[in-house]
């Protein structure tokens, strides 16, 4: 097994985290480039890196109203060091259903990335149940493809000791 000294690792990091922050200012499909400026404002409020210190709220695009088609959204929680992350999904959640989540669907992962472990993949009528991290990062992707569009979610979450 090779380990990578502690000097690269901090210097990797960085640079990875502003990828994914540059994924996330563009995270539509190809095609949308010619929307309308009130559009291009709603793909850029889909997702977010977000790391306040009482916690928060995110939903999916136009929510309550229906979600778009063919949108995907990465939020990435950020908790202070020593402090892990309680997610909590609204009642009012709608996320088209499908076997195995593998049209529209919410997916969580336990750290900063989409390779972390995942925690779940979760669709259809019945809300999540509450989603605790292990350490200070979740990872969520909201994923819709081109059909069938419902209300999705709001979630809000808060940080507590480890």
């Amino acid at each position: 097994m090779v380990l990578m000294p502690l000097v690269h690792i901090r210097l990797f990091f960085p640079f990875v985290a502003s990828l994914i922050i540059l994924h996330l200012s563009g995270a539509t499909k190809k095609g949308t480039e010619k929307q309308t400026t009130s559009e291009t404002q709603k793909s850029v409020q889909c997702g977010t890196w977000t790391k306040h210190a009482d916690g928060g709220i995110f939903t999916s695009p136009n929510y309550p109203s229906k979600y778009p088609p063919d949108r995907e959204c990465i939020y990435i929680i950020e908790a202070a060091p020593r402090q892990c992350i309680e997610l909590y999904f609204d009642e009012k959640y709608s996320i088209e259903p499908s076997w195995e989540c593998k049209f529209d669907h919410i997916e969580v992962r336990d750290g900063p990335f989409g390779f972390s472990p995942i925690i779940g993949r979760f669709c259809g009528q019945q809300n999540p149940p509450v989603i605790k991290s292990s350490g200070r990062f979740l990872w969520i992707k909201f994923f819709a493809d081109g059909e069938l569009e419902s209300m999705g979610f709001s979630a809000r979450y808060n940080f507590t000791p480890v």
